[in-house]
């Protein structure tokens, strides 16, 4: 298997959207706005923050992206990770998940931060794993009102 890991560009928006509802497809519950992703929504998404798309042999098999927040920009919000269903097994969120760590230290980045919805709590023991803490104290910014507020967790990198 022949994984590569690279920067999104602004022309991926229609692919990572497209990745990020088959990725989420019968493993995020159908209420999350995950499922309506739109390549507007992951243009801006993109344009104020960044994303790394996921190859296996040549083909698209997952997406992560990455948001500075409003109030502090040496903080990132860490959403909309996913590997389609096809490539699941190989540990390639981990993949993932230590490029954006591995960008945001290259960027000066002070936080991480990312939530965990609560139907979907096995996955804090996998974050737990790279150094994230859950962190009650603080509200996700991407959260979606209409669901129950999702886990907070924070990993704060070295300087």
């Amino acid at each position: 298997m022949d994984m590569i890991i690279r920067e999104a560009s602004l022309d991926d928006a229609q692919l990572l959207a497209d990745l990020t509802r088959a990725a989420w497809a019968d493993k995020v519950a159908v209420t999350s706005s995950g499922h309506r992703e739109t390549a507007v929504q992951v243009l801006q998404h993109l344009q104020q923050g960044g994303g790394l798309l996921l190859l296996v042999d040549g083909e698209p098999a997952g997406s992560v992206r990455w948001m500075p927040l409003d109030s502090e920009s040496d903080v990132w919000d860490i959403l909309r990770m996913g590997i389609l269903p096809a490539h699941r097994g190989h540990n390639l969120s981990q993949h993932l998940l230590e490029a954006v760590i591995h960008r945001a230290q290259e960027a000066n980045v002070r936080e991480l931060h990312l939530a965990v919805r609560s139907d979907q709590g096995r996955l804090m023991d996998l974050y737990a794993a790279y150094g994230f803490e859950l962190a009650p104290e603080l509200e996700y910014s991407q959260a979606n009102p209409l669901e129950p507020a999702p886990h907070v967790m924070r990993r704060v990198l070295e300087a």
